[in-house]
Formats: structure tokens, sequence, C-alpha cells
């Protein structure tokens, strides 16, 4: 097994002059050297192949010992030094102060065909920034992580990748509930693969300090390495950094809501620079439409992560690295056109994202109330997202407004107690949705298969997770491996599968891991 190692984080940024791994405040450092804990039996569970052939290894190499010690921890890696990253950051709109890498170990960088790649272990145990926590994660939480960011990439969302999933033959004490009650499970370990995990909080925390030296040697290190286009100088290089940086995690935000994904913990520590989705803790699908609804247990009282406020969140959340990078800018007029200009572009790009899913070509800004509308009604009965947009498809220009309804009825949790004045809704709707689809130049079958590519028929329901959760908790993986498969090509009809497109059944409406979750992994 060969890597391609490129230590440029380490070799080029200031690391922490002490060496000792104990909870601690890590002051004028981006990072401590910090070696994962051997775990005790490591198993390997599932690798990706892809991933694998994306950073360099074959699928034998996925096979080997080698593989075995070195994405558990057991190993590391020659001419490799493994370390934690130091960040801040704002959690739940609050000022938490130093965070940083507290159950995440980046083993090395790497590069293969040119792209540059950084592989970190979650679960590997304790950092100088694990706080009070152990550093460890357990299978459950694992799983939600590994399953998720390769269901997301094959979605077409920006996201961090999964490489592997192991246990560690430990048992790990958590309070799922926190209530009082924490009770050992498996120790498991994810392998996880982005360009870099650089964060907000990573300007953050110098910013915080007054750490000019370091918030500029960090920023600098952070566009040439990784924003290389960027070829202005001075002060215009930051602006267009940040710019990047906006732009970047607008893409994201839509993305997010064409999907009805709720990432349920867009703390600024966990807002990627790149743009791309992190830390997969308390996520979830949207089941039924709400604008309203969170996964998080922590964030149950205020809903600050609440679907339908994730655009805000994440503007806010820019507002904060604004902030931090404004000492190299100085100029808080451009900064502030470039969030300015996020709120309209973010209108454009959402309202020219639901016309994709809504099959409609010539786009007019009129729609933008047959968008709104849509919305409205989806959330004045329980109606599933996914199977909604996804049998939208199935109408055709002849239909009528009642025979057009007809064919998306099956979204609807209980389609039977809709009252009278509703339906009517619906029907004065499908009036205007069958006149503009009558005024597309497509054929049926060709809007069909357009609405088909952006519109998702399976994704990672929270229910489907915790069954598959439930059957590996006991040893057995083959609903995990039948998952990942399903989960690559998400847009493809895959009648063998076809249980797996469905409404959440009554069971799992308020079962712990199938609705809500909790941060403790």
């Amino acid at each position: 097994m060969k890597l391609h190692i490129q230590n440029n984080f380490t070799s080029q940024l200031p690391a922490d002059s002490l060496e000792a791994n104990v909870p601690r405040q890590v002051y004028e450092a981006c990072f401590s050297f910090v070696d994962p804990l051997k775990p005790s039996r490591p198993i390997l569970i599932h690798a990706s192949t892809e991933v694998a052939e994306e950073i360099g290894l074959s699928k034998e190499d996925l096979q080997s010992d080698d593989f075995l010690n070195i994405f558990s921890g057991n190993t590391i890696y020659a001419g490799t030094k493994p370390f934690a990253m130091c960040y801040a950051g704002h959690q739940f709109g609050n000022w938490a102060g130093q965070l940083g890498d507290g159950r995440a170990i980046n083993l090395t960088e790497i590069t293969n065909k040119n792209k540059s790649f950084t592989l970190q272990l979650k679960g590997a145990g304790p950092t100088p920034y694990s706080r009070t926590a152990d550093g460890f994660a357990v299978l459950r939480s694992s799983i939600r992580e590994y399953l998720c960011a390769e269901a997301m990439f094959h979605l077409g969302v920006p996201t961090t990748r999964s490489l592997s999933l192991m246990l560690s033959g430990d048992q790990v004490l958590r309070d799922v509930l926190y209530n009082g009650n924490p009770a050992y499970e498996q120790g498991a370990i994810v392998s996880r693969v982005a360009p870099t995990f650089i964060r907000f909080g990573s300007f953050e925390i110098f910013a915080s300090r007054k750490d000019l030296v370091n918030l500029k040697l960090l920023t600098d290190f952070t566009i040439k390495k990784h924003f290389p286009n960027i070829k202005e100088e001075d002060v215009h290089k930051y602006l267009r950094f940040f710019e990047e940086v906006t732009q970047a995690t607008l893409k994201m935000i839509v993305e997010w809501q064409r999907v009805g994904f709720v990432h349920g913990v867009m703390n600024t520590d966990n807002m990627s620079i790149h743009g791309i989705t992190i830390d997969y803790g308390p996520y979830g699908w949207l089941e039924d439409y709400d604008s309203g609804w969170t996964p998080n247990t922590t964030d149950n009282q205020h809903k600050r992560y609440r679907f339908g406020n994730q655009p805000e969140i994440a503007l806010w959340n820019l507002y904060q690295l604004a902030n931090a990078l404004y000492p190299l800018i100085d100029d808080a007029k451009a900064l502030e056109a470039i969030l300015e200009a996020y709120t309209s572009n973010y209108e454009k790009k959402y309202l020219s994202m639901m016309q994709d899913k809504l099959g409609l070509q010539n786009k007019l800004n009129d729609d933008l109330f047959l968008v709104n509308r849509l919305t409205e009604l989806l959330e004045k009965a329980e109606t599933d997202m996914t199977i909604f947009f996804r049998n939208l498809s199935n109408i055709t220009k002849e239909d009528s407004a009642v025979l057009a309804f007809d064919r998306i009825k099956d979204a609807f949790y209980n389609e039977k107690e809709l009252i009278e004045d509703t339906l009517k809704y619906w029907h004065d709707w499908f009036e205007i949705y069958t006149f503009r689809i009558n005024e597309q130049i497509l054929t049926d079958l060709e809007r069909k298969e357009k609405m088909n590519l952006v519109n998702p028929k399976y994704v990672l329901r929270n229910y489907i997770s915790q069954l598959c959760i439930d059957d590996s908790e006991k040893g057995d993986y083959s609903l995990l491996n039948e998952l990942f498969e399903i989960l690559k090509n998400p847009y493809d009809e895959q009648p063998d599968f076809q249980k797996w497109f469905a409404k959440r059944p009554d069971w799992a409406r308020n079962k712990v891991g199938s609705s809500m979750l909790s941060c403790s992994s």
C-alpha cells in the first residue's frame, strides 16, 4: 500500500509547542501533533473502493493488514505525523471559544492525480481539544456518518467522503438521551477524506485572540494551497477568498434544500471553507415537508437549525467569518457588499433550483408565486417531500388538475384526512402547474427524465439508518452493504429496492434514532 505523502499543513503552519496529550488551551498554533490510541481488536466492516481509488489505493489494498492497521490508528504510516487541528467557533449562536478536533485525528495529507486530500480518523482517541470527552465514537453514529457522506456525494451535494468503517474492539460509554442513563456501546472508527478540514472556526480562533500573525499565516496558506486561482494581491486576495467561500457555501445550502437535508448542527466550527458538508451528527432528511423541523434534540426548543432557517444561518456564519478576516482587510463596506449579495444570489439560485425540481425549463420570475404556494401547501398536511417531488414527474400535459393531484397523493401521510378547502387549494395549484408544463417544449418523457435527475428516489431516511444500526449492532452488516449500493444511485429507479421508496412508518415517528437525534456519539 503506497500513499503519496504531502505534509504541507504541518510543515508550513505553526505547531503546538507542547507535546502532552491532555485537554488544555492551545495558543499560537494551528494544530497539535497527536497519535491515535491503538484499538484493542480492529475489524473492517466496510470500505469504499471508489474513494480508495480516488486517493490512489486499490481494491486489494483495502483487504491488506496495512490498511486495517493504518486506518484504525493501530500503526502510523511511514513519514507521517498525525495531528489534531485547533479552531474555535460559535455554537448555537454563542461564542464557545477554543474547540478543535476533539475526536478527529488527521493522519496525513496526500496527493493523487494532481488532487490533494487530508485523511482523517474520527473516533480514534483523545486530543488536547477533547475537553471532558474521551475522543471515541460509537458504532451507531459512525454508521450514520459513513453512509451519509457517500449518500450526499452521489446526490450531488458537496461533502466529505467516507473511506472506511471499522470496529475498534473497545467499549465506549455514552448517554444517548443525556438523561443520566449511560451505557456501553461498541466503539467504531470512520476514515474521512476531504481537500482539507479547515473551517470558519480555524480563522475565528486567531481573530478572537488578536493573534494577527497566525491569522495571516493561515489565510495566506489556505489561499495559496487551496485557492490557487486567486491571483490578486494584498487586501484584494483576502476579499476574493471570502467571496469564493461565500459562493461555495451558498451552493452547498441550495443543494441541501434541494434534497431536503437538514444538518442539525450548523455551528461555525462545522462550516468548511470549501463549501462541503462536514461533521454528520444529528442530521436528517425531511420526511414530511416541514420548514420548522430540526433533527437535533438539543435544538428542539429554539429550532435555530431548522430546515427553513439553513440559508439564514449560513449567512450568519459567513458574517462571523467576515469578522474574523476583517483585521486582514480593514474594509467593512467591501465585506458587507459580498454578504449582501448572498441574499439576492440565494433567492435567484433557490428559485432556479425549484424550477428544475418542477420541470420548468423556460424559467419565469413569476414562478416564485408557484413555488411559494407549493411550499405553503406541502406544510398544510403531512406530505413526504421525496415522494412528492419524485412522483411529480409522472404528471402529463394532458392531465386535469384532479388527475395530476391523484398522481402525487401517495405522498400524503393521511390523504383521506385532507379537508375540502385543502383539496381545493391543491387543485388550484395544479391548474397553474399543468398550464406551465404545457408551455414547455419538452415532451412529457423528456421532462420526466430531467426532473428525475434532480429529485432523488432514495435518500438516507433516519428510520432506515436506524434499522441498519440495529442489525449492525448484532453483527449483521447485510443491510449496511445493501444501503451503500442503493445510495450510490439515488436517482435511478432500482425496482429491486422499491421497498425503500416509502414514507416513514408509524413506529418510527417518535422513536429515538428514527426521528430526533442527540449529539451523543
